[in-house]
């Protein structure tokens, strides 16, 4: 017994944890949804079976390759026939989800076929042009893979610190954020907060913020779990869960956010159909509410399986690759060495692979693991 026992804690501590239990309602949802979005054709660039159904796919870890390459084909030849990196006049979100697309995809969205998708938000003007929307994309897009900021000849250089000043300037009294002058609303709040989780254990100013806003909705949560005070939506319920997800908050556990045994989960299920989601309770599939709700529900199974966010892609990067050129060797803990010793200037992703702590400091074992790791590759 006691041999038996120790088997099954053994097998207890291999197998990883999933966001829903196997055989649950909930699993068999995500399944069901998976499927369904799998049988989808070749994505487009658009923001309805395009860049949220290509992260939805990539993050859940299942996109098909042969997808992936049909999609960045699309990609390549949509920008050649736009023949600018600026992809709308008014619109900086429509950089913002390409490039959240292609670095799920680990494509470079600094060059494709000649042209920087970044380049266009380090215009801060630019970028504010859209309201709220998108300086939070934008600053979502960026931390993406901790890109740097291209420069600019404009009047007014996009910085992350001008990005989230600018959220968090728009927060409403009550502790949510809403897209035009109407009162808060769970869609855009999610989304505020996604932008603004990065920051949360690094800034007072953004912590009392998203701490204001979950208590805010935590308060007028209603006994279905629904989080709206007009009519709920499964993109409402979806933003709000791959919100909580990026805090660190389990969306079906936490306290805060269960109301007579209903989360917001539980909300968003409502909305389920045999193979997706419906706009409204009782309606038709909808593809868009199908993505958003597909992304959410993995953002919470990356969080219980101890991975990154769903925006954090900095799990992509190549693990001691310092100078980026995709393979490792000699060159990077040379390149380690030297800025240690003060000699070389890192990137921001470069600091994430070399777990620089938050004053950019990189600890010497980094250089001996690095050459262990080539010694035995």
């Amino acid at each position: 017994m006691k041999k038996l026992i120790c088997f099954v804690l053994a097998l207890a501590l291999l197998c990883p944890i999933t966001a829903f239990a196997s055989g649950s309602k909930t699993d068999a949802i995500y399944q069901a949804t998976e499927e369904q979005l799998l049988s989808c054709p070749v994505p487009q660039v658009g923001s309805i079976g395009g860049e949220w159904l290509v992260i939805g796919l990539a993050r859940a870890g299942i996109l098909p390759d042969e997808t992936a390459e049909g999609y960045y084909r699309n990609v390549v030849d949509y920008i050649n026939e736009k023949g600018s990196a600026k992809l709308d006049r008014n619109k900086s979100t429509e950089n913002s989800r390409l490039i959240l697309a292609l670095t799920a995809i680990g494509k470079n969205p600094e060059n494709v076929n000649g042209y920087n998708l970044l380049q266009p938000l380090a215009d801060f003007n630019f970028v504010k042009k859209q309201g709220i929307n998108g300086p939070v994309w934008a600053l979502i897009a960026l931390d993406s893979l901790q890109y740097e900021i291209p420069e600019t000849t404009s009047k007014e250089q996009t910085t992350r610190e001008k990005l989230f000043d600018y959220i968090l300037e728009k927060q409403l009294p009550a502790g949510g954020w809403a897209i035009g002058e109407q009162g808060a609303d769970p869609d855009m709040t999610g989304m505020a907060i996604q932008a603004l989780a990065p920051y949360y254990k690094k800034n007072e100013a953004v912590k009392c913020a998203v701490d204001k806003a979950l208590g805010y909705y935590s308060a007028i949560q209603r006994d279905d779990g629904g989080l709206s005070e007009a009519t709920d939506s499964p993109e409402s319920c979806a933003q709000m869960i791959t919100a909580l997800s990026a805090l660190g908050i389990d969306p079906e556990t936490d306290g805060r956010f269960i109301k007579s045994g209903n989360s917001i989960v539980d909300c968003l299920l409502r909305f389920s159909l045999e193979n997706g989601f419906a706009h409204n309770i009782g309606g038709e599939y909808n593809q868009m509410s199908t993505e958003q709700a597909f992304y959410a529900m993995t953002a919470a199974n990356r969080l219980r399986e101890g991975k990154s966010s769903l925006y954090d892609m900095c799990d992509l990067l190549t693990e001691y690759d310092l100078n980026l050129d995709g393979t490792v060797d000699i060159t990077d803990a040379t390149l380690a060495q030297k800025a240690i010793a003060e000699l070389e200037t890192l990137n921001l992703r470069q600091l994430k692979i070399a777990g620089a702590d938050s004053q950019g400091e990189i600890k010497v074992t980094f250089v001996t693991e690095t050459q262990r790791y080539i010694a035995s590759h």
